[in-house]
Order: structure tokens, then C-alpha cells, then sequence
């Protein structure tokens, strides 16, 4: 799956919001003036969602899913993520 190319936009330590829609017909990262908004096909359920949101952005960003650390927003489509 193809996605944008975010890598020169987030520097290290960087904080990066982003709003999740689970239970999308197709993994996507959607740009826009708002922000980033991405879209899983995975169900919020045991964390599921939050994998699927790392392992695209990390993608997008060309790090390892490894340095994306989850800093906020658990449980809710509003999530913060850092990269380490």
C-alpha cells in the first residue's frame, strides 16, 4: 500500500496528532488543513486499531513502528504519537 511521504516533516522528539477512523474500508493517510487523519481498517478493539495507526505512520514517516510511541489518546479517535 502506497502512502504519503512523510519523513522530512517530523523531526525526532516530534509530537504528531492525529485523528483515527477505524473500520475503514482501506488503510489512508489523508493531509489536510486540520491536520492528519488516518484510516484503518482494523477494529478498535485489544488495541488493534492503535497497531494499525503505528505501523502506517511509522511507513509514511520511514522509521521503525518501533520509535512511534503511543503518548496519548488510548482509547479515543484523537491520538498523540512521539517519535523516539
Amino acid at each position: 500500500m502506497k502512502f504519503p511521504d512523510l519523513s522530512g516533516l517530523y523531526p525526532s522528539g516530534a509530537e504528531i496528532a492525529v485523528t483515527v477512523t477505524p473500520r475503514a474500508s482501506r488503510d489512508r493517510i489523508e493531509m489536510s488543513e486540520l491536520g492528519l487523519r488516518v484510516r484503518v481498517s482494523a477494529a478498535p478493539e485489544k488495541g488493534r486499531a492503535n497497531e494499525a495507526v503505528r505501523r502506517i505512520l511509522a511507513k509514511a514517516l520511514g522509521l521503525p513502528k518501533s520509535r512511534l510511541v503511543l503518548i496519548r489518546g488510548q482509547t479515543a479517535r484523537h491520538k498523540v504519537f512521539r517519535i523516539d
